[in-house]
């Protein structure tokens, strides 16, 4: 989440951090800037303020690229915990953190055991 607020790369990161990464904390975050009256250091105002210039949100609904960011994790073998960190002011608890943890599930497959050229390969 505060990857994306502060434009920075999260698949990049777990790329170039790959041998020091121990768990995975999935939070989303949403940027409201580029309309000429939010900007990225509105964060004093109140969480859910129209004003700010980026808000956390329930993952899912912000700007984290999860599905590359979980095939990254697959791609560099991470095997370790994956938690969600629910926050969202403008959604209920009960609605949105339910659907956060269903929404990281889906997308927390695992990786193939073949490439895919071999699962069509006719030698062994």
């Amino acid at each position: 989440s505060h990857f994306v607020w502060q434009d920075l790369d999260p698949v990049g990161f777990l790329w170039d951090f790959k041998d020091r990464i121990y768990h995975v904390d999935c939070k989303d975050a949403k940027r409201q800037v580029g309309n000429g009256r939010n900007g990225r250091l509105g964060s004093h105002l109140a969480w859910a303020d129209p004003r700010r210039g980026w808000d956390f949100v329930s993952t899912g609904h912000g700007d984290v690229p999860w599905e590359a960011s979980f095939r990254m994790l697959n791609t560099i073998g991470y095997d370790g915990p994956i938690s969600v960190e629910w926050e969202d002011a403008g959604m209920d608890r009960l609605v949105g953190a339910p659907e956060a943890l269903e929404f990281v599930r889906r997308l927390a497959f695992d990786a193939p055991s073949a490439s895919f050229d071999a699962a069509f390969s006719t030698t062994s």
